[in-house]
């Protein structure tokens, strides 16, 4: 007898999912059994491929066009996937930028911009989300080993804007547990996407950091918000799961 999927039944929303780590993620909840939006800003080609994968696992996908500079754009999102599919069971908070520049050279435009898609949208997409999650409601942040611990020159604001969400994320878990929804986030270290490719430029370096000696795969990441998002997560919450290949270790 065919075992059932984990996710059946469930809803999902995942925010940046139209390319790299979200894309993956987004293709990973679907092929566990759960129906999946996501959204996107302008990658309408990486949208379109992210709804046929999506598809090609008997799962209804709904991309979103959405800004998560804006709150109010990750809010309404939040609401059209509840208007669509009656539910949301999983919020992932995967959108992100990388806006590295010297501190001393670092705008005020970049520090902005970086908190308002890195700590103010998943606040405001996690508050949207809430309201309508029942027991068993899952919220996963996609963080940065960087949050942690820095190792290089150049990343002040975005070590910054991750730390901030995992300090958010472990009040949520505080905020939302007696309502049985669980809070927590997942910190890759260097992963092999088109942001952070593994034959780019500063690659190199990137690996001589970590104890195994490669880059990560989006995969890897979305592995872990599986496990947090199905029922092996169940009873982890207010954490912070790191998945960067020993760099941290």
């Amino acid at each position: 007898m065919r075992s059932k999927p984990q996710l059946e039944g469930q809803v999902a929303l995942v925010t940046g999912g139209s390319r790299g780590i979200g894309a993956a993620i987004a293709e990973t909840l679907a092929r566990n059994g759960a129906d999946v939006a996501f959204t996107f800003v302008s990658n309408g080609e990486g949208a379109l491929a992210s709804e046929n994968r999506i598809r090609s696992h008997g799962r209804r996908p709904l991309a979103i066009q959405a800004d998560s500079a804006d709150p109010d754009a990750v809010a309404a999102a939040v609401e059209q996937v509840v208007a669509e599919f009656g539910r949301l069971d999983i919020l992932v908070n995967n959108a992100g930028i990388a806006l590295g520049n010297a501190f001393e050279a670092a705008t005020r435009e970049e520090f902005d911009q970086t908190f308002a898609i890195h700590v103010r949208a998943p606040f405001f997409a996690a508050q949207a989300a809430a309201r309508h999650m029942r027991e068993g409601g899952r919220i996963i942040s996609i963080g940065s080993n960087l949050g942690e611990r820095v190792a290089l020159p150049g990343l002040s604001i975005y070590s910054a804007s991750k730390s901030a969400l995992t300090g958010m994320t472990r009040a949520l878990a505080r905020e939302l547990g007696p309502r049985g929804i669980t809070v927590n986030q997942v910190n890759p270290g260097s992963t092999n996407t088109d942001m952070n490719p593994a034959d780019g430029p500063y690659a190199g370096e990137q690996v001589k950091l970590t104890a195994l000696g490669r880059y990560g795969a989006a995969e890897d990441i979305a592995a872990s918000v599986l496990h947090l998002a199905g029922p092996g997560g169940r009873s982890i919450t207010g954490t912070a799961i790191l998945v960067d290949g020993g760099a941290n270790a």
